[in-house]
């Protein structure tokens, strides 16, 4: 294909992998269906050929035939370039929120309403950094490490999801944050040793906010009711709250008051039996000291 005389290769679905809609999302599946009948509305209504608004936009005609046809998430920069090409006057180019959304996983995006309106968070994390309290390059170190292994593609959705949920600390008014961390996943140098600093650097940071209580278990406590995985505890403005153990309820997110009780007792023990707040920044300083 020629452009302003040159050869431009367009983009196959081999270039774009980690695009594809997932079955299960109902609400994802619904919204790349209607974008993608937006723009074929819009591109049969300027008498284009599939084929030449591909050439325009830089895409092969098999990916734009499943874009349109709700079978592959367009990326943001074909939005626009489809809005600027079909004359749509910001129409197409407003859809990228939405779209944006549907990129992350749809357990992700739960996760991050429930975070975006909780007035209370508690936390108690034994086997990494929790994913509040993590930097970019920390998280990606983990990401890449996964078996099976995920493309880079897939490795940046991720990131780009987790870092979003980090909002949370910059919202007004700020709720309260409440984290315990065992000792040995601040010890793991997880993406080396310039990494594994910065990581805990950004825990002290986070740690000095007025919002956020942040403390370190130690190993050398003795048995504790966190030990059988991560407990998560959120409450909301409305008084609700909802709740998660890795250990209780086969791990399934409840708002049952009695089991909520009971979680809420099990972090209110582990709480009492970490390192206090002052110490435990303490103990990242001297981590941090000795790296």
């Amino acid at each position: 294909m020629s452009v302003d005389g040159e050869v431009r290769r367009l983009k196959s679905e081999a270039d774009e992998p980690g695009w594809e809609v997932d079955p299960d999302d109902d609400w994802g599946v619904a919204v790349v269906a209607t974008v993608g009948r937006q723009l074929r509305l819009r591109r049969e209504a300027v008498g284009m050929r599939a084929a030449e608004f591909g050439a325009a936009v830089g895409y092969g005609e098999d990916l734009v035939y499943k874009i349109e046809g709700g079978r592959r998430i367009p990326r943001g920069e074909y939005l626009d370039r489809a809005d600027e090409v079909l004359g749509a006057g910001g129409l197409l180019s407003a859809m990228k929120e939405d779209v944006a959304k549907v990129r992350y996983p749809k357990q992700v995006r739960d996760l991050a309403q429930m975070e975006a309106r909780a007035v209370e968070l508690g936390v108690y994390v034994g086997l990494s950094i929790h994913g509040l309290l993590q930097t970019p390059e920390h998280a990606r170190a983990l990401f890449e490490a996964w078996q099976p292994a995920y493309s880079p593609e897939e490795v940046e959705r991720m990131v780009t999801a987790r870092m979003a949920r980090q909002s949370i600390f910059e919202r007004s008014p700020a709720p309260a944050l409440s984290f315990v961390q065992e000792e040995a996943t601040l010890r793991r140098p997880v993406g080396g040793t310039m990494v594994w600093r910065q990581q805990l650097e950004h825990l002290l940071e986070v740690g000095r906010l007025r919002n956020v209580t942040l403390q370190v278990m130690p190993t050398n406590a003795e048995a504790h009711p966190g030990l059988d995985g991560k407990i998560e505890v959120l409450k909301f403005a409305d008084g609700t709250a909802v709740g998660r153990s890795d250990g209780a309820y086969s791990g399934r997110p409840t708002s049952d008051p009695k089991q909520l009780r009971i979680l809420e007792l099990r972090y209110g023990t582990i709480r009492a039996q970490a390192l206090t707040p002052r110490e435990s920044l303490a103990f990242i300083e001297q981590l941090l000291g000795e790296t």
